[in-house]
């Protein structure tokens, strides 16, 4: 390749790309394409029936390797990455594979992207370990500020460095809502689904009890006795795709079997199918509880000219201005001020239209993928300089 190789390492959980996959993947798919007019990405990923060990796609060399477990992927995405010569390293949330490859590369630049708290905390690793993995980074990029916030408090000599990426979307995916193409496509899906009339508040996501989904369940018999056209519709399951069934998940269905007139429940969607329900919606609701560390949901939402009501927490604060987009909810203040906020919206459409319009300004001027990968450059660039 005549462009400075990057390898992108991901977590190998899931075959990459893929519309089933998790959130984690989705970026590393987003971004990596917009960085080829400067850097040539080569993403490292599992094997997966059907995919091939090698392929080439929006000009991202995809290499896939055979794992039966996280050291055994580790180690043979490190034997391929000799074939490389890469100019950068990077790990995607995995902090264990930068010791690893520290091991491997003693004098590579290696960086970390962490996507969520999720493993830089236990049970997933201890505090000493944790303190090793991020020592052997040269960079730790984050989505959030708030991240950033906790990990100079979880291990305090990281400070010099993160870095702040926000995530985004591809704006081109989105319609909005309130455009002529868009009413006419949502009309049509509300039509098909039977919701014609119905009021929609939507939540997708996880179903675990992190992400709050039973505070907006058991907020429902409040928000349809002022609004009865009221409709709930719940996309996700528990796991990324799948749809076994938990015992949260059963006390979910329990609390929205009792209201079925105003509760659906719909199984996993592919994020290629994601756009059409978003512009279904009269509000997206975030309950998560305070370790939500982007919530690439609301921005997603955001640019159908969708509001957004959230917890004012983890990094959702930092997407949703409260009045202005949408509004925020301190967590112990859910069960009093969720379906007040959520009636506001179903119960005014131009407050609703407003804000839809100030959502999608609020995405084009700093939440779009574009913009991840130019800041992406921005850090890769000083870090030649000081070469």
């Amino acid at each position: 390749m005549d462009r400075p190789v990057i390898a992108i390492v991901s977590p190998g959980s899931f075959v990459i790309p893929s519309a089933e996959s998790s959130s984690v993947e989705l970026v590393i798919e987003q971004v990596a394409k917009r960085l080829t007019q400067e850097v040539g990405p080569v993403v490292f990923g599992k094997i997966t029936k059907g995919y091939p060990r090698k392929e080439v796609i929006d000009g991202v060399r995809y290499v896939r390797v055979g794992a039966t477990s996280q050291q055994s992927y580790i180690r043979q995405v490190a034997r391929k990455l000799v074939h490389y010569r890469p100019q950068v390293i990077q790990v995607e949330n995995r902090p264990r594979f930068v010791r690893h490859l520290r091991r491997m590369f003693p004098k590579a630049r290696l960086w970390l992207v962490l996507h969520s708290l999720t493993f830089v905390s236990k049970p997933h690793i201890g505090k000493a370990e944790l303190r090793a993995c991020l020592a052997a980074a040269d960079r730790i990029i984050v989505n959030s500020e708030f991240i950033k916030e906790q990990m100079i408090l979880m291990v305090p000599k990281t400070r010099r460095k993160l870095i702040v990426n926000h995530l985004g979307v591809d704006m081109d995916s989105f319609v909005s809502r309130w455009s002529y193409e868009g009413l006419s496509e949502r009309e049509e899906m509300l039509q098909r689904l039977g919701l014609t009339g119905k009021k929609i508040i939507l939540y997708v996501g996880r179903l675990i009890e992190i992400k709050g989904v039973h505070h907006l369940l058991q907020a429902m018999p409040q928000i349809a006795a002022q609004v009865p056209d009221a409709m709930l519709l719940v996309i996700g399951s528990a796991h990324y795709g799948s749809d076994r069934v938990t015992e949260y998940v059963q006390d979910l269905y329990q609390l929205g079997n009792a209201m079925p007139q105003h509760v659906r429940f719909i199984p996993y969607v592919p994020h290629t199918e994601i756009s059409s329900w978003y512009r279904l919606a009269d509000v997206l609701v975030v309950p998560s509880d305070n370790k939500e560390a982007f919530g690439l949901v609301n921005v997603e939402a955001m640019a159908a000219g969708v509001p957004v009501v959230a917890t004012r927490a983890g990094g959702m604060k930092e997407i949703i201005e409260h009045g202005e987009t949408g509004y925020l909810i301190d967590v112990p203040l859910l069960s009093k001020e969720l379906s007040l906020w959520i009636c506001t919206l179903l119960t005014d459409d131009d407050l609703s239209q407003k804000m839809g319009g100030a959502s999608i300004n609020r995405v084009k001027e700093r939440f779009t993928w574009d913009h991840t990968a130019l800041r992406w450059l921005d850090v890769y660039r000083k870090t030649k300089k000081l070469k």
